[in-house]
């Protein structure tokens, strides 16, 4: 739940007049949604966490860690460029209700932050002296320029809701209620990222479950078509024996079968738009589809049907709700498409998304699984039907897949340089 007005007007009371007179000497954005002013004063430094996320939207003292992203968000760098070594004039709340003024003099000239903790509207906006709408957190470019005007003040009367709903139990600190606020929404986000991280695996798993039960009932498919040529290399070798006797244009052959301890004779169709070279050698290679299925098919299918059961014992864990993440929640960005680069040596690596990215000796892209949830990843949500999939049989190892246009298939060089970062 966001801070009410109420709760607002409490972490003023014990912070503003703190602040006030301070310089923000740094800015970061470790989320979309939040905000952490550094702030010196006098013989101390404050950080000030701004959050507009809609159901945590609050205003605070902080003494958490977050990790910040290694660029920047867009609205980071603004506020750097054009706040960072600011003087906080005063902090205050405007009209009663969850919008919060700081009013700085910056090295262009007085300006506001103001903070909208309004649940799903939340918002950060920059004025201009003129109070004009230079920049904001969450979008509204068609507001930039426009004289700002503070949202509609809440017309309601006070219940208990509006109590303060927060214990401040820790003495110790220099503010005892955005400690307290600190650690309530610390557990609460916590518990908030893993369950949606939860959700998010959920729903990767039941997409890749239902992507490899195809993949596997197609290779299924494959195989049994493929079962069919099992016998066709002694239909080559019939033909091979008689290839004097038949004639293009026949239908079919009658021969004796030599394969057969007893001698039958054996109809062999024949296709009689093709000579009978072309017939001998349409069944040999229709045996070798054969053997290349049993050779790569079989294995597939077994590593397939184990990994199936990997991801739905995963997926069981998560409807059990004995899952937890392995490590920090982050969202999955997935690597865009990389386009081809022309004379680069094979195997250099480029770090991009959550997979290794390397371009091969003939500038395609080379995508390559660090872990079992990439391997999952990139196989099962990244990969195309046209790209080329590699994975050492029989071993644990990287799942690598190389980006193709459709219909192109993957010059020699580029096969080796994938299959060494496979192995």
């Amino acid at each position: 739940m966001a801070l009410s007005a109420t709760d607002i007007a409490k972490v003023l009371d014990e912070c503003a007049s703190v602040l006030a007179g301070g310089w923000i000497q740094k800015i970061y954005q470790p989320t979309d949604h939040t905000l952490v002013l550094e702030i010196r004063t006098p013989g101390r430094t404050h950080r000030l966490l701004i959050s507009c996320r809609p159901d945590t939207a609050r205003l605070h003292i902080t003494t958490a860690a977050f990790q910040n992203p290694p660029t920047p968000p867009v609205f980071c760098q603004f506020l750097r460029a054009h706040l960072q070594g600011a003087r906080i004039d005063r902090i205050e709340q405007v009209q009663g209700d969850r919008v919060v003024q700081l009013a700085l003099t910056a090295k262009e000239g007085p300006c506001r932050l103001i903070a909208e903790l309004t649940g799903k509207t939340s918002n950060l906006l920059v004025l201009d002296e003129a109070g004009c709408i230079r920049r904001g957190l969450n979008g509204g470019k068609e507001r930039v320029g426009q004289l700002y005007a503070s949202p509609p003040p809440q017309q309601r009367e006070r219940t208990a809701a509006d109590q303060l709903r927060f214990s401040q139990d820790t003495s110790e600190s220099l503010f005892p209620l955005s400690a307290a606020i600190d650690a309530h929404y610390h557990t609460a986000e916590g518990t908030s990222v893993v369950e949606t991280a939860r959700n998010n695996r959920a729903g990767i798993l039941r997409k890749s479950i239902k992507k490899l039960r195809r993949r596997i009932e197609a290779w299924h498919e494959d195989l049994a078509k493929a079962e069919k040529y099992k016998t066709y290399d002694r239909y080559g070798e019939l033909i091979k024996a008689n290839l004097g006797t038949i004639r293009k244009g026949q239908t079919e052959v009658v021969v004796v079968d030599y394969f057969d301890e007893e001698l039958p004779n054996l109809t062999i169709p024949l296709d009689q738009a093709k000579t009978p070279q072309g017939n001998m050698d349409d069944y040999f290679r229709k045996y070798r589809k054969h053997l290349a299925a049993e050779r790569e098919l079989r294995p597939r299918i077994g590593e397939g049907e184990r990994e199936l059961e990997t991801l739905q014992g995963e997926l069981t864990t998560i409807e059990q709700g004995t899952w937890q993440p392995p490590e920090t929640p982050r969202e999955i960005i997935r690597t865009r498409t990389a386009s081809r680069a022309g004379g680069r040596k094979g195997g250099q690596e480029q770090p991009q998304g959550p997979f290794r990215r390397f371009t091969s000796s003939d500038g395609l892209a080379i995508y390559v699984g660090r872990n079992a949830r990439e391997n999952d990843e990139l196989t099962f949500g990244f990969a195309k039907s046209d790209d080329l999939w590699l994975h050492a049989r029989g071993t644990p190892g990287s799942h690598v897949v190389v980006r193709l246009d459709k219909g192109s298939d993957p010059p020699p060089e580029t096969i080796r340089d994938a299959a060494t970062l496979a192995l």
